[in-house]
């Protein structure tokens, strides 16, 4: 899926339609007040005081009509370029918009508004010429959200919407969309088994034994690929003093998202972050050079207070667990450690068969720490590391974390969409904070480089990505019931069913016998519904000559083959993540 926001000419063209939707809007509910109409990643948005009256997706296509008769009008769209106290004259009856122009910079002397025809609003451009060219679009739907996101300001009416430049363009989109609904891990982990949420816990997940299943696998294949690579596993308390946040710079500028208790008058945080656990044993004995790089692996859970209009299945939640590690280095190591780095990360996704771009965030602007040549170094090395991977990486200046540059990972899922999953940090705070050191070849102490890095991200939005990514159709390895057995005849072809299933267990397969008084059809059916990779059915010609007649989830070929080879099929598959 196209990201509207990258996009030139279709930013333009979505920009320009959120005034066409607010023209149309104003036609039909004259007492319409207007705050913002940005572009983003899928389209755009515009929140709107429609003074008590609620707008919902019934009423899109009277304003859809509205629009499409002012797109017929034609009317030019004009960019004018007035004072400071010329707008607020203009808008003086609009608080929303006398509050952005009391609000621009001070160095903004001369403010621009776009006219089209009957309607006027604030906007620093660019637009498309003439309302015109605005012929397809669609609203997709309307949503509350407070005035400028603030839980104590009144909730206004946010109505999204999407504009393309053809309407073969926005078919494929909406057709996309689509796909996307059916996809919504939130319905497909209810549908399966995998999780739920409870209103005792919300932005907690519940995990049923399907998800503990799925989840597992995930887990042991990160701690072998891991292992593999020379990471050494750790695990780290929930709960710490408050001292510890205080180091760390946590208190200070996390305290509002960290859930506390007290415990012996001594105030306690729940982590929000796995780090300075990390570091704690990074401290609990003496290092030298040779043992550097030092690779300290942890699945930690972390709590963090989100808002509650914010909370989004598992992309969003209150408690998730990281794949956190945390490598200690020298500094010439740096590039040979994100070269390897980089490579372990390619290998793994490829396995998901999730393509990515990389982007390299840079020094902020004001809020950093440490010395600007260092800096420089850190940069260099990251932009060095991935070409000599093999790979490009997008720079995002002045995007970087406040104690260092980063490598962020964007993933490409089955539907086009992006997501940023793993990251590479560099940091010069904590190693400096929690004053870590080693001993160098020539005896001196010295401060190690610390290198923060996820691959999935959180556990959590990685299953969440993944069920959407295959539509909850999981590769036969990561799926938690792998394959279903079907008797042709309960009574007759059962036992040999179960004699298969002994047989998957000790190569710890996992199966189900569906021996139910239920059509074949419907039995397969049904199989195909909960989305079991492989589906065998048993019947008569199965059981005289021990074959078995196996048919993949939404296919209709079936094959019939010898059960052992059957076996050996199914654990190439698997061994091979397939």
């Amino acid at each position: 899926m196209i990201n509207m926001k990258e996009h030139e000419q279709l930013s333009i063209l979505n920009h320009s339609c959120a005034h066409l939707l607010a023209q149309a809007v104003k036609h039909l509910y004259p007492q319409a007040k207007f705050w913002v109409g940005p572009v983003i990643t899928d389209g755009f948005y515009y929140d709107i005081d429609l003074g008590g009256v609620t707008i919902n997706e019934e009423d899109f296509p009277k304003i859809e009509k509205e629009m499409k008769k002012i797109a017929k009008d034609g009317k030019r769209i004009v960019r004018e370029e007035i004072s400071k106290a010329e707008a607020l004259e203009m808008f003086k009856d609009d608080m929303y918009k006398v509050d952005l122009i009391n609000n621009m910079d001070e160095n903004d002397t001369v403010i621009s508004c776009y006219r089209q025809g009957d309607f006027v609003d604030l906007c620093r451009g660019p637009h498309v010429e003439s309302v015109k060219v605005l012929k397809h679009f669609k609203l997709l739907k309307a949503s509350g959200a407070y005035w400028k996101g603030d839980a104590n300001n009144h909730m206004l009416q946010r109505i999204y919407g999407v504009c393309f430049d053809t309407e073969e363009a926005l078919n494929q989109h909406l057709y996309m969309l689509e796909e996307a609904k059916k996809r919504d891990h939130r319905k497909l982990g209810k549908e399966l088994d995998l999780f739920m949420f409870s209103e005792y816990g919300p932005g907690f997940p519940f995990w049923l034994p399907n998800g503990m299943i799925l989840r597992n696998k995930l887990e042991n294949f990160w701690y072998d690929e891991h292992t593999k690579e020379g990471y050494q596993f750790i695990k780290t308390p929930i709960m710490l003093n408050q001292e510890l946040w205080e180091v760390s710079g946590h208190w200070f500028n996390y305290r509002e998202n960290m859930y506390t208790s007290e415990i012996d008058d001594k105030l306690f945080a729940v982590k929000p972050m796995n780090c300075p656990g990390s570091l704690l044993v990074y401290k609990n004995s003496l290092h030298s050079y040779k043992d550097l790089p030092l690779r300290m692996g942890e699945l930690g859970q972390v709590h963090r207070h989100e808002a509650s209009g914010t909370l989004n299945g598992l992309f969003r939640v209150r408690t998730f667990t990281q794949d956190d590690a945390h490598i200690f280095m020298t500094e010439d190591q740096i590039e040979s450690e994100v070269i390897r780095l980089i490579a372990f990360i390619d290998r793994i996704y490829k396995i998901f068969n999730l393509p990515y771009s990389i982007e390299l965030s840079t020094r902020p602007e004001k809020k950093y720490i440490g010395d600007i040549e260092v800096w420089n170094r850190a940069e260099a090395a990251l932009e060095k590391a991935c070409h000599a991977a093999g790979k490009e990486c997008k720079v995002n200046p002045g995007d970087g974390a406040f104690y260092g540059p980063k490598l962020d990972f964007h993933v490409t899922d089955s539907l086009g969409r992006v997501w940023q999953c793993a990251t590479i940090q560099l940091d010069m705070n904590l190693p400096e904070r929690f004053d870590l050191n080693y001993v160098a070849q020539d005896g001196s102490k010295k401060r190690p480089v610390m290198v923060h890095r996820v691959i999935y991200g959180s556990v959590e939005r990685f299953i969440g990505i993944l069920i959407e990514h295959f539509g909850g159709v999981f590769p036969l390895w990561l799926a938690p019931l792998q394959v279903e057995i079907i008797p042709v005849n309960g009574e007759i072809h059962t036992p040999y069913c179960e004699e298969i299933k002994v047989m998957l267990d000790d190569a710890h397969i996992s199966s189900h016998v569906d021996a139910r008084n239920e059509k074949l059809g419907y039995r397969m059916r049904e199989a195909q519904i909960k989305k079991i990779p492989v589906q065998i059915v048993i019947g008569d010609g199965e059981v005289e000559n021990r074959t078995v007649t196996v048919r993949r989830h939404g296919s209709q070929d079936k094959v019939t083959m010898p059960l052992n080879d059957f076996l050996s099929m199914l654990q190439a598959e698997i061994e091979e993540k397939r």
